[in-house]
C-alpha cells in the first residue's frame, strides 16, 4: 500500500516539480535570487549565505541558508521548487562532514567560515 501511495504522490507532483535542478549541497555559500512583488511591480532580493540543512523530498523539499547581518544571525528557508526563486548561484563550496550544520548557530566570528572543497581531477582539466 505504502509503494503505491509514494508512486501517485510522484505523479501528482511531478507537473509542479522544477524542469532544471538546482545544484548544491550543504555548506555552499549561495546567492538566492528572490522575486518580491511590491505592489504591482516585480524584483529580485538577493540573499547571500551558507546552506546549512536540506530536508524533504519532492515539491515539500526545503533548504535554509543562514548569514550574519549587523552581528545577528539570520536564517532564512525556502522551497527548492518554488517559482519565486528566479535563480540559484553558488558562490563556493564549503568542505563538511555532516548533513545538517546547525553548529553554526553558536558560533560567532571566524570560526563560522568552511574550509573550501577541493573538486577532483576532472574539475581541474575543465577549467
Amino acid at each position: 500500500m505504502p509503494a503505491k501511495r509514494t508512486a501517485i504522490m510522484k505523479q501528482v507532483e511531478a507537473p509542479s516539480l522544477r524542469a532544471e535542478a538546482l545544484d548544491f549541497s550543504i555548506g555552499d555559500t549561495v546567492n538566492v535570487h528572490t522575486r518580491i512583488l511590491e505592489g504591482d511591480k516585480e524584483r529580485i532580493q538577493i540573499f547571500n549565505g551558507v546552506v546549512i540543512a536540506r530536508r524533504g523530498s519532492g515539491t515539500r523539499e526545503l533548504f535554509t541558508v543562514r548569514r550574519i547581518v549587523g552581528g545577528e544571525g539570520v536564517e532564512r528557508t525556502f522551497p527548492i521548487h518554488s517559482p519565486k526563486i528566479a535563480k540559484l548561484e553558488v558562490v563556493r563550496h564549503g568542505k563538511v562532514r555532516r548533513a545538517k550544520l546547525f553548529y553554526l548557530r553558536e558560533r560567532m566570528g571566524k570560526s563560522t567560515r568552511l574550509s573550501e572543497r577541493r573538486e577532483g581531477k576532472e574539475a581541474t582539466e575543465a577549467k
